[in-house]
């Protein structure tokens, strides 16, 4: 029985990724120092499954704790969710994104590595693309990142390619994310932002439960059918999913093995309102102001080769993950609080 040492585990992502390997019968420890989520997400995943989390909350740049935590454990894999993610913000303190992603990213391996900890999963994402030259976005799409937090994502890439070629017999795989969405099916857990959220479907549910009076849609004159920006959506349980299979084929000894995870379909903003309208019963008031730094038009993804390489694909369509958002956001009107 594999244990996984999680980074972040309490946040949106690794919340449900925690839920799914308890499911599947793994052992978890999380870190987290809850900058941006809940202890109490991790309570909930515990009463859903029946099985325990270790939960330590401290800051991974904490590096002596995190040696304690190395003693006292041994851990087969990590999943490195840990990181500040928001682009937009990332362009306004760049400074703060790079000094956490990066260092925290550093201890992280050099304590794994001082273990003998060799199997890691980054959490990493399709802002490395930058505004692509063409869609669907292959891996092999050039890394040209548009924003601070998309540069952080790239050069921690570097940092582990460099690591994997020191030929110590690292195993790594980096997830490319794109738009993660929805909320368990339970509408126990789901995404719970601080402040104003900065993605869309936590704002959009945030308005129809009432907590916000309006939406604010960033540009409407880019190139694409409607104006608004184009991303691939993926149901946050399937992205879940996709560690799992990242874990059951993980990359080869001194290989770093990189997979896009997306559905392979691009909706837009106004579509995605339509979408949560149509599921919510709820019509979603919305202004239209100016583009944001560092965001693009069109995103999504080519998964064809999570497919082949980790027998992944997205199951749940734009459609489950508003009912599921709703159901979570209904029923928690105040999040975690």
């Amino acid at each position: 029985m594999k244990h996984i040492l999680i980074t972040g585990g309490a946040g949106f992502i690794g919340s449900h990724t925690t839920l799914e390997l308890l499911n599947k019968n793994y052992i978890v420890t999380v870190v987290d120092n809850l900058s941006n989520s809940s202890k109490e997400s991790l309570k909930r995943v515990e009463k859903l499954t029946g099985k325990k989390v270790s939960l330590h909350i401290f800051d991974i740049i904490n590096r002596e704790l995190l040696e304690k935590l190395f003693k006292s454990k041994k851990f087969d894999v990590v999943i490195h969710f840990a990181g500040l993610k928001a682009v937009s913000e990332s362009v306004e303190e760049p400074l703060s994104y790079y000094d956490n992603n990066l260092v925290s990213t550093l201890a992280l391996c050099e304590t794994m590595q001082k273990f003998g900890v060799r199997q890691l999963i980054f959490s990493s994402s399709a802002t490395v693309y930058g505004d692509p030259k063409k869609v669907p976005i292959t891996e092999d799409e050039p890394i040209n990142p548009t924003s601070p937090y998309g540069q952080t994502k790239a050069m921690i890439e570097q940092i582990l390619k460099d690591l994997v070629s020191s030929n110590r017999g690292w195993q790594i795989t980096s997830l490319r994310y794109f738009n993660p969405i929805g909320a368990h099916e339970s509408g126990q857990i789901g995404e719970d932002p601080n402040g104003v959220p900065n993605n869309l479907m936590p704002f959009i549910s945030q308005v129809a439960v009432g907590r916000r009076p309006k939406l604010m849609i960033f540009g409407n004159d880019y190139d694409t059918p409607d104006g608004t920006g184009v991303r691939d959506y993926i149901h946050v349980v399937d992205l879940a999913l996709g560690h799992i299979s990242a874990i059951d084929h993980p990359a080869k000894k001194n290989e770093f093995a990189v997979y896009n995870l997306g559905t392979g379909m691009g909706y837009s903003v106004l579509e995605v309102i339509n979408a949560f309208e149509q599921a919510s019963g709820k019509r979603i008031t919305y202004v239209v102001t100016k583009p944001r730094m560092g965001d693009v038009g069109i995103c999504y993804a080519d998964p064809t080769e999570a497919e082949k390489g980790l027998g992944w694909r997205a199951k749940k369509t734009l459609e489950d993950a508003c009912v599921d958002a709703w159901f979570w956001q209904s029923q928690n009107p105040n999040g975690y609080n």
